[in-house]
């Protein structure tokens, strides 16, 4: 079965705080996106991994991924093709592997990863990979939710706030990524999507499927906030003792 990796990488980052786009900040001496990379770089079952960013991108950035072209001339690409948000540049990008794969049957798989999730292990990717034989849908990564969760009364300000109701988190699952679909469904549950979905698989939800949940890890948790990067700086510094 044909895999294809797209990391989308176009966002700007906003609430991380920082003065360049988050995945490609240097952490514990690399880039983000070299991190997050590195994982999907290892495995021979992976045909090809497109990173889809802006016309811009720091100097770091882009010399990094012209040593990765260099290197892997037929394995790794880079797509100019960042849309107003996330699932813009996914559909984007989707359109232009599609170009690539011109024959009816060719409708590869799809691993759909945030550039700024580093945390992301060979192990899980291929917990992922496995999951998709003989599955007709697709699947994503995702850990059971572990805490209580609250809805907030609309109000003014981020600091204090009023609980609203408290929901049972019994059965509910925080979705991470990989999210891996067939190239076309993709590409279509992106074009009848309303509203921005927030990720791939709400897409594929809207059409009436249900993809499958895969056990991910706490560790492969996306840079949000300044204190995340601080937390997987820590993370790498435990996997160093060890």
């Amino acid at each position: 079965m044909s895999i294809q990796v797209l990391i989308p990488a176009g966002g700007t980052g906003r609430r991380f705080g920082a003065a360049i786009p988050k995945q490609f900040l240097t952490l514990s001496g690399k880039l983000v996106i070299e991190w997050t990379l590195a994982p999907f770089l290892m495995l021979d079952e992976i045909d090809c991994i497109w990173v889809a960013v802006a016309e811009e991108i720091p100097d770091a950035a882009r010399q990094y991924f012209e040593r990765l072209m260099v290197q892997y001339p037929n394995k790794f690409k880079v797509l100019a093709c960042a849309g107003e948000t996330r699932a813009d540049t996914v559909l984007n990008s989707c359109k232009q592997i599609r170009a690539q794969f011109h024959e009816a049957d060719q409708d590869p798989w799809v691993l759909v990863h945030d550039a700024a999730r580093p945390g992301i292990s060979v192990e899980l990717i291929q917990k992922l990979i496995a999951a998709l034989q003989n599955e007709q849908v697709g699947a994503l990564l995702a850990v059971p939710v572990a805490d209580t969760l609250k809805q907030e009364e609309l109000s003014e300000g981020f600091d204090c706030k009023q609980v609203k109701t408290t929901f049972p988190r019994a059965g509910l699952w925080q979705a991470q990524t990989p999210q891996a679909f067939r190239l076309n469904l993709l590409h279509e549950a992106l074009l009848q999507a309303g509203a921005s979905p927030s990720d791939e698989s709400s897409a594929i939800e809207a059409m009436g499927y249900k993809p499958k949940l895969v056990m991910g890890a706490p560790t492969n948790f996306k840079l949000t906030h300044a204190a995340d990067g601080e937390l997987f700086a820590a993370l790498l510094a435990a996997r160093d003792r060890q």
